[in-house]
């Protein structure tokens, strides 16, 4: 039996990397023009940062930074919504670790938290029923966040509070998919993607078919990719010899957890309680019809929207005018090209949500490109 970090060494092996990267040089060097490819997940951005995967490859591939974080995306108006409700009386407020440093436009949540509010930060979703059966004098708010990746344990929750029967539990649902950010990308007209490395862990659950219409659409190659690095470089192959052959197809190079149709079980659980949002702001893109999820309407009783509708704010809020993360997530400039990167703007002292999230472009380029400002 193959000893798990035998297996992750494989996956990192120098020499099969270079073997890849002059495979990749041979193909790219048939193409005309730039390949710029998109790898819409941030943790394929940050396997390419950490291996210093981009300084492998020739210079007509470029690496052009996605939409992928779900910290990263959420507009500053959602995170308000969150402080504004923990700030209500006998709250408390559950999210996942990295949303509360992002900044809102009164402050991120770790400084309500500060100020006296009832914030906890978990890593499990399902923490959040302990956490309300510890409270039952108290609403506990579960501020859901994550692309198709995470939403099935949302849905988890949900279906586990109705079997316990717990009453004090709410959502404010911030869960958003994929293949409309990529058609919000792709209608840019400042657009220079050519090419997509698909999300891995959301084709686990979504399946790879998602990215088919976008390949058919824009005549795009798509493949889906693990997160190691010799799965990335494999992926960068498959796609540059897809632009040498003038192809344009959805390929899978992970395999070995993502099927054609995906779960079919999670997507079950989702499709009982959550529904198609008509419309989401995305940070960076903007508003993107169909691209959020929300609770269905007989699950409105525990919609925290719906609940707290009367004092949410509702006005949209953009960032902070030296932060070029919109930019960044729209693929339009890189980390580096921000005037506060490094500066102003650090993982300690973050303007942007792109320095704060752990999968976030910024932070990546802070964290492993050699930056000391």
């Amino acid at each position: 039996m193959i000893a798990l970090n035998d297996l992750y060494q494989g996956f990192r092996d120098p020499k099969v990397i270079r073997s890849l990267a002059q495979q990749i040089a041979h193909y790219a060097s048939q193409v005309e023009g730039m390949i710029n490819i998109m790898e819409v997940c941030g943790g394929h951005t940050h396997t390419i940062m950490k291996y210093g995967l981009n300084q492998l490859l020739p210079s007509n591939i470029e690496f052009i930074h996605g939409p992928g974080c779900p910290v990263c995306i959420m507009p500053k108006e959602r995170i308000d919504h969150a402080a504004t409700l923990a700030s209500q009386p006998d709250t408390i407020l559950v999210t996942l670790g990295d949303m509360i440093r992002v900044p809102g436009s009164k402050g991120s949540l770790a400084q309500f938290r500060a100020k006296g509010c009832d914030i906890r930060p978990i890593y499990d979703p399902l923490d959040t029923l302990t956490i309300a059966a510890d409270n039952p004098n108290k609403t506990i708010i579960f501020f859901a966040i994550g692309f198709e990746t995470s939403t099935p344990m949302t849905a988890v929750l949900i279906e586990q509070a109705n079997q316990r029967g717990i009453t004090n539990l709410l959502f404010h649902i911030n869960h958003v998919l994929v293949p409309p950010a990529i058609d919000a990308v792709m209608n840019d007209p400042q657009v220079k993607v050519n090419a997509f490395i698909g999300p891995a862990h959301v084709s686990v659950i979504s399946g790879a078919k998602i990215y088919r219409q976008a390949v058919e659409t824009y005549n795009t190659p798509v493949v889906v990719s693990g997160f190691e690095p010799v799965d990335v470089m494999q992926s960068i192959l498959m796609l540059v010899k897809q632009k040498a052959e003038q192809r344009a197809e959805l390929e899978n190079q992970y395999s070995r957890s993502v099927s054609e149709n995906g779960n079919k079980t999670a997507q079950a659980l989702i499709d009982k309680y959550l529904t198609i949002r008509p419309e989401f702001r995305w940070r960076g893109l903007g508003p993107i019809a169909n691209s959020a999820l929300m609770l269905k309407p007989e699950y409105a009783h525990l919609d925290a929207e719906r609940v707290y509708a009367n004092v949410l704010p509702q006005i949209e809020i953009d960032d902070h005018k030296a932060c070029q993360c919109g930019d960044i997530l729209r693929g339009l400039c890189k980390p580096k090209d921000c005037k506060v990167f490094g500066r102003g703007c650090s993982p300690d002292t973050p303007l942007g949500s792109c320095m704060v999230s752990s999968e976030g472009a910024c932070n990546a380029y802070y964290r492993y490109n050699g930056v000391n400002l």
